[in-house]
């Protein structure tokens, strides 16, 4: 019996020892990314070693003893968190591809939309108007909140995560329409609300766009009561300020008066100073901002790292012929005494608007982008040739495209200083967004022109302004594109290597980072970004997308929290 009962305890040994040795094989970790030059977004000096995921988290950082089902080999590349494009125009190119190329061969795992317009709140009136208004990219509008926008993202699968504020001129239409007309105090309690319920569905802040119409026909008492609504539930407030020209300091004075008295911090979407005559503002600008933040408000800016910006012809013409939206104002361009009118601001600074007409000149605008098959051949002609061509004036020219195209044009206007980024991009609290959507080299994206910096914002202000004009260390720029903005948005657990933090990582060659786009041939992807990992799992390997669509929605402080 002795003998029976000894057989049996060394069998159970045996078993024990087998399934011991069994877990001790085991990996420990999912992903393990060995002797990298690791910086974790803090700022300090990287440091070599490894960083190691399990899930969707990392779980360790520095020497990784155990082993990952999957190992990659980071020997000679830099490793940093995932970076934040803090203003994307990717709500309808996610939409046509998932793959978000353009971004993500950049390290690109975070977008942050929302600059004035959101995809939420709609009514059924404002579905119906932007349905008609689509352009090469057609979609069903399948939600009415912005919360349920996210959703729909998400479920439908997408490479990065997004994220967004909710949009002051979108509020404003729910409520008001597209008419120069001010808020009564009923219909403005019901546009605080629509702020609420957006801050509780996730939204970041109220962000505005307030040199276009409607949004520029938000008066600053209007902004305030919006703001203070995303300031109770932990949001910001975030604009392409009253103007970036003539009036920029008086813009940027606004803004910091908004985040004052709205008690929410602020941000400066694409600081800069637009128009020659406007170049010798940036000390003003910078000792307006520096102060307030020495007062102890939290005011931040972003930017994009060239001198011309993107927009349409809207921005070409006065807000008053602009009144009631896209339809009111191309009907209005039919009446020859409207159009002399408009002729004739479009050739004076605008005395209570912004003229990106007479900041660039019709012989530094391009246009990039039109609906119509038949004007589509203009693309990449600036408005000077085209006028040329049609033997009329810019103004006249710039007048009927609007018309003949039904939209307000895509066009990009040189505007800015070298100087000036070059000053900006060393400014401790600016951190950087492309103002573009996130597209792809091929399908319905090649339809139309683009801004260089839709595909090469980030790339080069790593290879350009800080390997080759060493403006700012590495590990500056790397915590300017990732704990600093989501230190600004209140992200948490993103934005940093740390062990808990969720897994966005890229891999990138520091000697090899550069952008390829250009103004003459913009479909062009960055390179040096190698493999980049969103939520833990790899959306880009050796360069190429991998088609994997782990991108979440990412939401604000407020989230189940305001209604």
């Amino acid at each position: 019996m002795a003998g029976r009962q000894n057989i049996g305890r060394s069998l159970v040994l045996v078993a024990s020892w087998i399934a011991l040795t069994a877990a001790s094989a085991e990996p420990a970790y999912d992903i393990v990314i060995r002797g990298g030059t690791i910086y974790d977004g803090s700022g300090k000096a990287p440091l070599t070693g490894d960083v190691a995921i399990k899930d969707d988290r990392i779980v360790a950082v520095g020497k990784v003893e155990g082993k990952g089902r999957s190992e990659v080999s980071a020997s000679g590349m830099a490793v940093a968190p995932g970076f934040i494009n803090m203003l994307s125009w990717a709500t309808e190119s996610l939409i046509a591809d998932p793959r978000s190329q353009s971004d993500i061969r950049q390290g690109v795992t975070l977008e942050v939309m929302g600059e004035g317009w959101s995809m939420g709140p709609m009514n059924a009136a404002m579905k119906v108007q932007e349905t008609e208004r689509q352009g090469d990219i057609k979609y069903a509008i399948e939600w009415t909140s912005l919360g349920d926008y996210l959703t729909y993202l998400e479920k439908r699968g997408i490479a990065p995560n997004v994220a967004s504020f909710v949009g002051a001129a979108t509020v404003r239409i729910h409520e008001l329409g597209e008419d120069d007309v001010d808020p009564t105090p009923e219909q403005l309690a019901r546009m605080q609300a629509l702020v609420r319920q957006a801050m509780d569905e996730g939204a970041l802040g109220v962000g505005s766009s307030i040199i276009y119409a409607p949004g520029s026909y938000a008066e600053t008492d209007e902004l305030v009561a919006l703001t203070s609504e995303a300031a109770k539930c932990g949001g910001m407030y975030i604009s392409h300020m009253r103007s970036e020209g003539d009036r920029l300091e008086e813009a940027v004075d606004e803004l910091i008066e908004i985040s004052r008295r709205s008690g929410a911090p602020a941000e400066i979407y694409h600081l800069k100073m637009a128009g020659r005559d406007n170049w010798g503002k940036y000390d003003s600008v910078v000792k307006k901002v520096e102060a307030a933040r020495a007062a102890g408000q939290r005011i931040t800016a972003d930017m994009y790292t060239y001198t011309a910006g993107a927009t349409g012809l809207d921005a070409a013409m006065p807000t008053w012929v602009q009144a009631g939206g896209l339809e009111a104002w191309i009907e209005r361009l039919k009446d020859p005494a409207t159009r002399a009118r408009v002729a004739a601001e479009m050739r004076k600074p605008g005395s209570d608007w912004e003229n990106l007409f007479y900041g660039a000149g019709a012989d530094k605008m391009i246009l990039s982008g039109f609906k119509s098959d038949k004007l589509k051949p203009l693309t990449g002609k600036t408005l000077a040739e085209v006028a040329a061509m049609r033997g009329k004036s810019p103004e006249e020219t710039a007048m009927d495209l609007v018309v003949e195209d039904g939209s307000r044009v895509g066009t990009v206007y040189f505007l800015m200083s070298e100087d000036n980024v070059r000053k900006q991009v060393q400014l401790p609290w600016m951190s950087f967004g492309s103002d573009a959507a996130s597209q792809s080299a091929e399908g319905v994206f090649l339809k139309s022109g683009s801004h260089p910096r839709t595909y090469g914002n980030f790339a080069r202000l790593l290879g350009r302004y800080v390997r080759d004009e060493k403006l700012i260390p590495l590990e500056q720029a790397v915590y300017r594109l990732t704990t600093l903005p989501a230190t600004n948005l209140g992200i948490k657990e993103r934005g940093a290597l740390k062990p808990g933090y969720y897994a966005d990582v890229v891999i990138f060659d520091p000697a090899k980072i550069a952008d390829r786009a250009t103004f003459e041939a913009p479909h062009q992807y960055a390179t040096g970004v190698r493999d980049v990992f969103v939520n833990g799992a790899a959306v880009l390997k050796d360069g190429e997308p991998t088609g994997a669509t782990p991108g979440r929605a990412v939401r604000g402080a407020g989230f189940g929290k305001c209604r």
